[in-house]
């Protein structure tokens, strides 16, 4: 009875031919460890003689010290060496509606006490201003800092891409749902609904938003957000055929 019960293993999961793909995790204001972890794809590439993929799993701001500088960088032509998807985080998300005022103080100050100080440091706001409870003073700073071309940005970014069995997306899926039918909050904010799900999605889910020491990896999810920010290790995940490996700037 148990060798009938017996779940079969799931199919191996796959990217395209000719196709390598690195995923990183949670940069968080880290502009250091950014170019780090592109130094490091760079050399992995070298000598690659196919098609090179670079997606950024959302969550390039607050916290760290430089959130200005990495949208700075990530808003400029990026390496013409490979091809990048940027995804959206909760985190970016916050702070495009902490400037454009969606859902009043509430939101701003939620932002602000996650790591939404640091951003607005980072901007140049004068500390006294950053760190303090004026909200109104900090709102009017912000919108004054934060140039058109970092709220493009903000606001092109995906939610969502998927290459071969692969599904890339910040925070993880509703489990059960189809895919064109996920709801956009869950894509940002959800946690153990997903975290805790064992079953096949069909693909493999590849995400950050939930810090772990290490890189976890599950039949159905690969969490790669390593703390960045705080422990100075970001990850990245490179996908080719069959095969999975890592990189990381503590390597």
């Amino acid at each position: 009875m148990k060798r009938l019960l017996r779940r079969d293993p799931p199919a191996p999961r796959r990217v395209p031919d000719g196709v390598r793909v690195y995923a990183v995790g949670d940069i968080h204001g880290r502009l250091d460890l950014f170019e780090a972890i592109l130094d490091r794809i760079e050399a992995d590439a070298a000598g690659w003689p196919g098609e090179v993929e670079v997606v950024l799993l959302g969550d390039y701001v607050d916290r760290g010290p430089d959130s200005a500088a990495l949208l700075d960088r990530l808003s400029a032509p990026l390496p013409e060496w490979a091809r990048w998807t940027l995804l959206r985080g909760n985190h970016e998300q916050a702070m495009l509606d902490a400037i454009e005022g969606v859902g009043g103080d509430r939101v701003l100050r939620l932002w602000l006490d996650n790591g939404g100080r640091e951003a607005v440091r980072s901007y140049g706001v004068a500390a006294p201003v950053a760190y303090g409870d004026d909200l109104d003073a900090i709102a009017t700073e912000l919108r004054a800092h934060v140039p058109e071309r970092h709220l493009a940005l903000l606001r092109r970014l995906k939610l969502m891409h998927r290459v071969g069995d692969y599904l890339f997306v910040h925070a993880g899926i509703r489990p059960g749902v189809p895919i064109e039918a996920q709801d956009e909050r869950d894509l940002l904010w959800i946690r153990n609904e997903f975290l805790n799900y064992r079953d096949d999605h069909g693909f493999v889910v590849v995400h950050g938003h939930s810090i772990t020491p290490d890189v976890i990896e599950r039949d159905n999810r690969i969490g790669i957000d390593t703390g960045a920010f705080a422990t100075g290790r970001l990850t990245a995940l490179v996908l080719e055929g069959e095969t999975r490996r890592y990189l990381s700037t503590m390597d």
